[in-house]
């Protein structure tokens, strides 16, 4: 039997997939802590105001925030409501779907957003980008773009930090 056909993962296997698993899980709660402690917000509070900071005059519909950040309607829905009493976003009804909600990155948020950003991203520099080199960010980018193909993700559907 050849070794892409066995039914389970061999024991070598298993080890490197939970090493890559309790990684990238332990990079992910460290970066979170430090976004959070830095510049009070939430992971979540990132993803939203990030789309939202990109998208044009700064809105989306709720659908389109939903499906590009990955998020299931509902989880959206509480969170935004939330994000909204801090006054980070707005809602509004969409003027032409019925039951659309329009979301929008407020001044304030989009301020936060900014603020935000700076040690965000040197976070990211400090514990990801600093640990490898060059040579091996290359094959941790050769990595990704497999495991995305092979899962059938495109560029735009994965969320970015």
């Amino acid at each position: 039997m050849s070794e892409k056909h066995r039914t389970t993962p061999t024991p070598e296997q298993l080890r490197v997939w939970r090493d890559y698993v309790e990684t990238a899980e332990a990079l992910r709660a460290r970066l979170t802590s430090r976004l959070q402690s830095e510049s009070s917000l939430s992971s979540g509070d990132y993803q939203v105001l990030l789309a939202l900071t990109e998208a044009p005059r700064h809105t989306l519909r709720s659908s389109e925030l939903a499906a590009l950040i990955g998020w299931e309607r509902s989880r959206l829905s509480h969170h935004l409501g939330r994000m909204e009493k801090r006054r980070l976003i707005s809602r509004v009804p969409c003027a032409d779907i019925v039951h659309g909600v329009d979301v929008t990155a407020t001044a304030q948020g989009r301020e936060l957003f900014r603020s935000g950003s700076v040690p965000h991203l040197q976070a990211i520099r400090e514990l990801f980008i600093d640990a490898l080199t060059p040579e091996q960010l290359a094959h941790m980018d050769d990595l990704s773009a497999a495991l995305r193909g092979h899962l059938g993700l495109d560029e735009a559907s994965v969320t970015r930090e």
